[in-house]
């Protein structure tokens, strides 16, 4: 069964973070239908909050740090990416712009991307189309044609239909997973695992 690898980003600054359940929520939705779809799926969530310190070091040294050197190779052998965002002052926030930028421009074309954001009032639901998007087609990403807002009111709703919260994380899940099938042009390969010189040589002598 082939394999789809998906990183969750969220950059939820609060414990619980709404960004961080809508995130959830996507990816739960997403790997159902991926999973139906006859994949099997790979989830790597990724708190941005837990990565500032070593975000802010990298853009001072230039070095990323172990933790976020992983990361930043997760996301690149990914093959789709969900990326949240809380607004602030009607932009993404400031954490994941920050994530954006300490990674290689290059190393997210190609990638399947599905959008989202929480903010406290709908007047703030633009900022998937008017920033969020913009940046990543930048990146030359293929993205979801639906972004997903939840504000306050969507959380607890038992409204049913599409317009609901679960309805529309289930359409841009739906959209993210077509979006995965077949082929994928922003793969990149897995980190080599390093291996002990021991296991490498006797590797070698099996060979001969």
């Amino acid at each position: 069964m082939e394999t789809r690898r998906l990183t969750v980003l969220s950059a939820g600054l609060g414990v619980p973070s709404s960004s961080r359940l809508l995130a959830d929520q996507l990816a739960a939705s997403a790997e159902r239908q991926l999973r139906a779809a006859g994949y099997d799926v790979t989830v790597d969530i990724v708190e941005l909050r837990d990565l500032a310190v070593d975000i802010a070091n990298n853009f001072v040294t230039g070095y990323a740090g172990p933790r976020l050197e992983e990361v930043i190779a997760g996301v690149e052998a990914s093959d789709g990416i969900i990326a949240v965002s809380p607004v602030f002052s009607a932009s993404y926030s400031g954490l994941f712009k920050s994530f954006i930028d300490v990674l290689d421009p290059k190393s997210l074309d190609g990638k399947a991307v599905l959008l989202g954001a929480t903010g406290g009032s709908d007047r703030h639901q633009m900022v998937l189309d008017f920033a969020m998007r913009p940046l990543f087609n930048y990146l030359r990403t293929r993205t979801a044609v639906t972004g997903v807002f939840a504000g306050p009111q969507d959380w607890g709703s038992a409204e049913d239909g599409g317009f609901s919260l679960a309805g529309r994380i289930d359409r841009a899940a739906g959209e993210f997973t077509r979006l995965l099938e077949g082929p994928q042009p922003g793969r990149k390969p897995a980190p080599m695992e390093s291996l002990p010189f021991e296991q490498l040589l006797a590797g070698i002598s099996g060979n001969g």
